[in-house]
C-alpha cells in the first residue's frame, strides 16, 4: 500500500463535481454564489476535495484557442475552492460525460491518439491552462481526461501510452509539482481482462497515482459489496497508489438505505484493498436539467448525487461523511497494509493477449480469481494478488491458484520449488468453458500432484447433478474426518467437468459422492501440493446469490494447515474481517455483508486484545461485537502487552 493520497494533510476523500447551475454546462451558466454554497456544504459534510471537470468544447471553442472568459470562471472557481479549504483536480480533456461524447466542433474526426496534429493540440491545451493555474493553492492533483476509452475508443498500447507520455510531459514541462494521472478509468487488461490499450503497466511508470472507476452489477450481494475492493487489488500492484477515483450508485438503482449501505461496504473493503483515495460519483442531483444530453436520454444519471434535487443530504452523504473522519484519524497515526502470508496468483494469460488463446479463456480466470477473493475475504486470510509476470511470491505461506487451467511452464516449476520450500500450494482443476484445447494445461500432474489424471481425449468428464458434496476422509486443519461441504455446480457444458485420478503417492482428503477423489494432498520437501478435482470457484462465479459458500471453508482450514497468522477472526463468513498497520498497533476492519443485525464473536488468537477503538489503553478486551445491517466497525487490537 503506497500510501494515502493527500492534499496538505488530509487524505484525498470528496466527490466529482459538476454544479447544479449547467452540469457539464456549468461554465457557460456559471453562478459563483451556487457554486460557493455547494462547496461550502460539503466541506460541512467532511469532505476534503473535489475532480474538477474542464469541459473541452467550453474551453477550447476554436482549436489553437482558449475562452478566456471560461478560465475566468474556472479561476473563479479554484478561488472558491481555496475559500471553502477543499483541493481539487482538474480533468482537463473532458469530452464524455455521463453517457454521451461531445467533441468540440473544430475537431473534424480525426484520431486523438493517431492524428499527430490533434495531438499537439491536447497537448498546447493542457500546458496553457497548467501554466494559468499550476500554482493556484486549491490545486491538488491533475487528471488529463475523463473515461478517454469511451471517448478516444481503444487503440494499441504502444498508441496509447505514446499520447499519454506526450499530454503529460506537457503538463509537467508548464511546472506541474501536484500528482498526476491519466483519468482512464483502469479498465485496461489488467484489471479487465480486455485490452483496450490503456494498460496500467505501460502506464503506471508515467503516473503518480492509478484511479479505477467502478460501477459493479454483480448477481450476489457479496461479490458486489467486494467488486470495488477487487479492482482496486488488481489495479495496486504497480509501485503506485490507487485512488478510487469514481464509485457510486444511482437513487434510480436503489434505496436511501441500500444506497448508503453500498457506499458503507465499497469505502471499508476498499480501504483493505489498500485503497488511498475516495472520490464518489457525484456531489448533486439534476432533475432541472432533466430536458438535456445527457439526462434527457439517460434520465437515471440525474441522481447519482450525495444531495437530492432539494439539497437535502442522501444516506450516502451520511456514509462518506463518517468514513472522511475516520480516515483523517488513521492518517494522523500512517496506516498500510499488514504483510499478507496468502497469495491469490493471477496468471499472465490474463494480463497478455498470448497466441492462439481465446479471449473467453481469459475472462473465465477473471471470473474465478474474483471468486476466490471473494472466499478469502470471507476467510478473513491476510491475501494479495501476485502477478506471475511480476514473479511468484515464494514467501506466502499459502498460495491459491483457481481454476489454474492457464499458467506458464516455469511457473508450475517455480510452486514446485516453493511447495518444496516450505509453502502450501492450493490448485482447483478447471477444463475451460471453450472447445478450444479444452483440459487442463498442466504439465507434471504426478510430480506436482502425486496422482495419475484418467482423462480421455475429447470428451469432458461432467459433474451430474446440481450439487457436488466433499465428503473428508482425512483432516485438512479445522476440518475433520467425515465433515463435508457442498457446492453448488454450474457452467456451461465444458466447464462442469471434473479432473478423474488415482494416487500415486498424494493423499485422499477428500471424496464426492462416487468416491473419487475430490481433493488430494501430495508432500514435496517442506510444504505440500493441494489438488481440488473441482472447479469449485468457477461454479460459484456462476451462481447467483451463492455466497458465502463453502469455498470459504476450505481456504480456512488450508490457512490453517499452512500457518497462516490470523491473530483475530470473525466467527462468521458474513463478516469480513481485515487488518491494518497503524501507529503502534493494528486497527481491525469489520464490514458485514448480511441483511440483518450480527452478534459476531471474535476468536483472538494467544497475546492478542481487541477494543473499540474510543476506548482507553486500560479498557477491558471484546470478545463479541455488534453489527446492525450492512454494518461496519473499526477496532483496536494489540497483541503482548503493546502499548
Amino acid at each position: 500500500m503506497p500510501g494515502l493520497i493527500a492534499p496538505s494533510s488530509r487524505p484525498w476523500v470528496g466527490v466529482n463535481y459538476w454544479s447544479v447551475a449547467g452540469g457539464p454546462r456549468m461554465w457557460r451558466r456559471y453562478e459563483p454564489s451556487v457554486v460557493r454554497e455547494e462547496l461550502r456544504r460539503l466541506v460541512e459534510h467532511g469532505l476534503g476535495v473535489v475532480r474538477s471537470f474542464l469541459f473541452w468544447p467550453d474551453f477550447v471553442p476554436e482549436e489553437g484557442g482558449l475562452d478566456e472568459a471560461v478560465l475566468d470562471r474556472f479561476v473563479d472557481f479554484l478561488d472558491a475552492c481555496a475559500e471553502s479549504g477543499l483541493g481539487t483536480i482538474p480533468t482537463l480533456l473532458v469530452g464524455h460525460m455521463s453517457g454521451e461524447n461531445w467533441d468540440p466542433p473544430w475537431r473534424g474526426g480525426r484520431d486523438l491518439y493517431r492524428d499527430v496534429t490533434l495531438v499537439a493540440e491536447q497537448a498546447r491545451y493542457v500546458a496553457e491552462v497548467a501554466c494559468r493555474v499550476r500554482e493556484h493553492p486549491a490545486v491538488v492533483g491533475w487528471l488529463l481526461s475523463n473515461e478517454m476509452p469511451l471517448y478516444g475508443g481503444a487503440a494499441s498500447t504502444e498508441e496509447v501510452t505514446s499520447w499519454a507520455r506526450l499530454l503529460l510531459q506537457a503538463l509537467r514541462s508548464a511546472g506541474v509539482t501536484q500528482p498526476v494521472s491519466v483519468g482512464d478509468g483502469a479498465w485496461g487488461i489488467e484489471v479487465t481482462g480486455r485490452d483496450n490499450g490503456f494498460s496500467l503497466r505501460a502506464l503506471a511508470p508515467l503516473v503518480d497515482f492509478l484511479g479505477p472507476h467502478v460501477y459493479p452489477a454483480e448477481n450476489d450481494p457479496v461479490r458486489q459489496a467486494l467488486a470495488a475492493a477487487f479492482a482496486c487489488e488488481l489495479a495496486g500492484g504497480f509501485g503506485k497508489p490507487v485512488v478510487l477515483e469514481e464509485f457510486g450508485v444511482s437513487s434510480d438503482f436503489a434505496s436511501g438505505e441500500h444506497a448508503g449501505a453500498y457506499y458503507r461496504q465499497v469505502l471499508h473493503t476498499t480501504l483493505l484493498a489498500g485503497c488511498g483515495g475516495w472520490i464518489a460519483w457525484n456531489n448533486c442531483d439534476y432533475d432541472a436539467l432533466f430536458g438535456e444530453d445527457p439526462y434527457r436520454h439517460h434520465p437515471f444519471e440525474m441522481h447519482f448525487g450525495l444531495f437530492d434535487a432539494g439539497g437535502e443530504p442522501k444516506p450516502q452523504l451520511e456514509e462518506l461523511e463518517r468514513f472522511a473522519r475516520r480516515v483523517e484519524r488513521l492518517a494522523h497515526d500512517g496506516v498500510g497494509r499488514v504483510r499478507a502470508d496468502v497469495a491469490l496468483v493471477v496468471p499472465e494469460h490474463f494480463e497478455r493477449a498470448l497466441p492462439f488463446v481465446p479471449e473467453q479463456l481469459r475472462l473465465d480466470i477473471g471470473v474465478g480469481l474474483f471468486q476466490s477473493y471473494v472466499a478469502a475475504r470471507e476467510a478473513d486470510l491476510p491475501v494479495e494478488l501476485v502477478r506471475e509476470r511480476d514473479g511468484l511470491d515464494l514467501q506466502a505461506r499459502l498460495l491459491l491458484l483457481p481454476g489454474a487451467k492457464l499458467l506458464s511452464a516455469p511457473s508450475w516449476a517455480a510452486l514446485a520449488s516453493a511447495a518444496e520450500s516450505g509453502a502450501t500450494v492450493y490448485v482447483s482443476y478447471f477444463a475451460g468453458s471453450t472447445q478450444d484445447q479444452h483440459g487442463p494445461w498442466i504439465p507434471w500432474v504426478e510430480r506436482l500432484f502425486g496422482v495419475r489424471h484418467l482423462l480421455r481425449y475429447g470428451p469432458v468428464d461432467p459433474i451430474e447433478g446440481d450439487v457436488v458434496r466433499f465428503v473428508f476422509v482425512e483432516g485438512l486443519g479445522d476440518l475433520s474426518p467425515g465433515d463435508s461441504l457442498c457446492f453448488a455446480v454450474a457452467g456451461n457444458e465444458s466447464a462442469r467437468a471434473y479432473l478423474p485420478v488415482e494416487p500415486v503417492g498424494a493423499r485422499v482428503l477428500a471424496t464426492d459422492d462416487g468416491g473419487h477423489p475430490a481433493l488430494v494432498r501430495h508432500d514435496l520437501g517442506a510444504g505440500s501440493v493441494v489438488l481440488c478435482t473441482y472447479p469449485i470457484e468457477h461454479m460459484a462465479a456462476w451462481t447467483a446469490r451463492v455466497n458465502p459458500e463453502p469455498t470459504w471453508r476450505l481456504y480456512s482450514a488450508l490457512a490453517e494447515a499452512a500457518g497462516v497468522e490470523r491473530p483475530v477472526r470473525a466467527d462468521d463468513p458474513r463478516v469480513l474481517l481485515g487488518r491494518l498497520r497503524t501507529g503502534r498497533d493494528e486497527v481491525l476492519v469489520l464490514v458485514s455483508t448480511a441483511g440483518e443485525a450480527l452478534e459476531v464473536p471474535l476468536v483472538v488468537g494467544e497475546g492478542s486484545t481487541v477494543q473499540d477503538l474510543d476506548a482507553a489503553s486500560d479498557a477491558p478486551p471484546i470478545g463479541a461485537v455488534r453489527l446492525e445491517p450492512m454494518g461496519a466497525l473499526l477496532l483496536r487490537h494489540r497483541r503482548g502487552g503493546r502499548r
